[in-house]
């Protein structure tokens, strides 16, 4: 099968591999969409992990083949896969801290060499604890593209539950990429106020569709907005949807005493910030950390996602077939002026 392989030092190739085989648990699916995620970039762009390996995680396809022992699934369902399953049992498993249970971290998904998710290939392998409970079926009428966002909607879900909007609060989101413009449509659906900032037009233009007010960051009218809506205190909650320089230090300043201040998309080692003491401790403001999907939440994202009640086919701007992917992480990486989210579509040939 053809797969896209990181090699190291920034570099994906194209490459020939063999297509992985199956245990007596485990199902083969045909990747028809996969959507591409900053988490992969930034692995790809700092070459945080050993190589080879086969990234990409938001996998919607087809199961080609089951083995024997396997009864819940057969070939012909359409589905979408989890990489990541929490054992239930552990320390950190019974706080729902799933993302850090040892089994969780385990990637479940492969497409061959050190799992990583596989999505960027023509086929993946999906391990048994992951068939046993993170794996969904897509119901008829549901496209793959739509499909591939129950992944990247659940981590989202899972850090607005941890922020815990209330109606009457204003809820700051820092950018408005694909991941911002989900949380703008889950913070909306609260009743909150959303003040969505981004340095890209069309993306405001986007986040205001969803109700919020959206502002260029880089303009003194988006504090000057803050203090408005909120009379001089400063928002009840920040959302940071990317890890643009600055804008923790701008979380900061906007947000009232007692805020919450909630850390997403920073997921880098290397990446650092810097805030004052008091801020946190005489300001009494909560700096949270959210991070990967909820098992718990994995049946109400995928509902989310498959009613249509998050309109999410809408925020992809490209489609590729996998021997363009280098184009499409460069797409992601340097978002022009009406990009967003970049899907890779394996089966498909120029």
């Amino acid at each position: 099968m053809r797969a896209a392989v990181y090699t190291g030092d920034h570099r994906v190739e194209i490459q020939s591999v063999p297509a992985p085989a199956i245990s007596a648990g485990g199902i083969l699916i045909r990747v028809e969409s996969c959507g591409i995620c900053h988490t992969d970039l930034k692995k790809i762009e700092h070459d945080l992990l050993p190589p080879p390996r086969i990234y990409g995680h938001e996998t919607a396809g087809v199961i080609v083949a089951t083995g024997e022992s396997v009864s819940k699934f057969r070939c012909g369902d359409r589905v979408i896969v989890f990489h990541h399953i929490p054992c239930g049992d552990c320390f950190f498993c019974e706080r729902r801290l799933y993302a850090q249970c040892p089994v969780y971290k385990k990637v479940g998904v492969t497409a061959g060499f050190e799992a990583a998710g596989g999505g960027f290939s023509q086929y993946v392998r999906v391990m048994d604890w992951i068939v046993e409970r993170g794996v969904e079926r897509i119901p008829d009428g549901v496209s793959f593209d739509q499909a591939c966002w129950v992944e990247p909607v659940n981590t989202c879900l899972k850090a607005t539950e941890l922020l815990k909007p209330r109606s009457s609060d204003v809820i700051a989101i820092l950018g408005q990429g694909p991941i911002g413009l989900i949380f703008t449509m889950l913070v909306g659906r609260t009743g909150a106020q959303v003040l969505a900032t981004d340095t890209i037009e069309f993306r405001r233009t986007l986040a205001e569709r969803y109700r919020a007010n959206a502002y260029d960051p880089r303009q003194a009218d988006f504090e000057k907005a803050v203090r408005a809506a909120t009379e001089g205190r400063g928002v009840d909650g920040v959302i940071l949807a990317t890890s643009a320089p600055g804008l923790v230090e701008q979380a900061f300043r906007i947000s009232r005493p007692g805020a919450k201040i909630l850390l997403f998309a920073q997921t880098s080692a290397t990446e650092r910030i810097e805030c004052s003491g008091a801020d946190v401790c005489v300001g009494e403001r909560m700096l949270l950390g959210s991070y990967s999907a909820d098992v718990d939440l994995q049946a109400e994202s995928a509902r989310l996602v498959f009613s249509g009640e998050l309109p999410l086919e809408e925020l992809i701007s490209d489609r590729l077939p996998l021997e363009e992917i280098n184009r499409g992480i460069a797409i992601a990486q340097h978002p022009g002026d009406r990009s967003l989210k970049v899907v890779i579509h394996p089966q498909e040939r120029n």
